[in-house]
């Protein structure tokens, strides 16, 4: 704010102040422009999104191949325990055993 006053009282003409306001409204742009990522570190970031979003769907397919690996673990652990109910209700004789199948 005092730099603005003593700027205002040393450049004394409206033209003066308007060619030294637009430098300064130039060389902030340039300033801010100079301030952004670098290309480098653009790259460097989309590498690192990459490899962010592949380690997410590894991890997503890994999540899914358990659930069906869980899945068919209890499909043959359910399978057995009714085989073996089921020979067992044959043993006592609550249901016969059931007959093969004609070969043709």
């Amino acid at each position: 704010m005092i730099l603005l006053l003593y700027l205002c009282i040393k450049f004394k003409t409206n033209e003066t102040m308007k060619k030294f306001a637009t430098l300064l409204v130039v060389g902030a742009v340039a300033f801010m422009y100079a301030c952004g990522p670098s290309a480098k570190e653009m790259e460097e970031k989309r590498i690192a999104d990459s490899i962010r979003v592949a380690d997410s769907l590894a991890m997503v397919q890994a999540e899914q191949q358990r659930i069906s690996d869980s899945i068919a673990k209890a499909g043959e652990e359910k399978k057995k325990a009714d085989s073996v109910a089921h020979e067992d209700s044959v043993k006592k004789g609550l249901i016969k055993k059931a007959k093969a199948p004609k070969k043709k």
